[in-house]
């Protein structure tokens, strides 16, 4: 191995601590067994001091339980918010994937819930305005306000957010603005019809020019 990069856990093809094998060796990197008792008090210390992350934990903890390889990623996101309590979802949804929302939408509010969305066009604002050259004014002149998306549903006091398809940074942007917990349910991939994971699960033939460095 290289002494000059730091290797971390997406290095590892041992995996021991998700399956404790006795067969196998943690590698001299793994990163859980290096860390430092401190670095775990600090986590551990968040969940016993922070109610809201300790009950984010246990019920997150709970859905993975029940609805192992049996629920898909929309039926946890609904038992998700209820047993968290959660009233009033808040939906940031790209405008080409507003029929989905609407879907969901739905189904949220057949479970109880109250549903307040907003699209990324609502707000949009001119490329030009937020310093974006002529080289970067497709697919068209307006952009997505992200950060307008995540006020709005601060306003409106949503107590959880769902991402439906926002764009690569866009999405960054709503995360950080948001003050509700949030989650995502749908991540756009315009080749992949919303399913990124192909490029890596192609990565050995079709796409391995993604191995290469690409030209930005």
């Amino acid at each position: 191995m290289s002494q000059d990069r730091i290797y971390s856990c997406v290095d590892c093809g041992v995996t021991k601590c998700d399956s404790h094998s006795p067969e196998k060796a943690y590698p001299a990197f793994c990163v859980g067994q290096n860390m430092t008792p401190q670095q775990k008090e600090r986590a551990f210390a968040q969940y016993q001091e922070d109610e809201e992350d300790r009950k984010l934990a246990q019920v997150s903890a709970s859905v993975e339980s029940d609805g192992y390889r049996k629920w898909p990623r929309v039926q946890e996101t609904i038992i998700f918010a209820k047993r968290m309590g959660y009233r009033k979802i808040g939906i940031a949804t790209c405008v080409a994937l507003i029929r989905e929302s609407r879907t969901f939408a739905k189904m949220l509010r057949a479970n109880g819930f109250e549903v307040y969305g907003i699209a990324c066009k609502a707000g949009e604002l001119p490329k030009s305005d937020l310093g974006i050259g002529e080289e970067h004014q497709g697919p068209g002149p307006m952009a997505c306000n992200p950060v307008l998306q995540a006020q709005m549903l601060n306003e409106a006091g949503t107590e959880f957010n769902i991402v439906v398809g926002l764009c690569v940074g866009h999405d960054s942007l709503f995360y950080k603005h948001s003050q509700a917990p949030a989650t995502t349910l749908i991540v756009k991939d315009r080749v992949f019809v919303h399913n990124p994971v192909m490029a890596l699960y192609t990565a050995d033939g079709y796409y391995k020019n993604l191995m290469a460095p690409l030209e930005d």
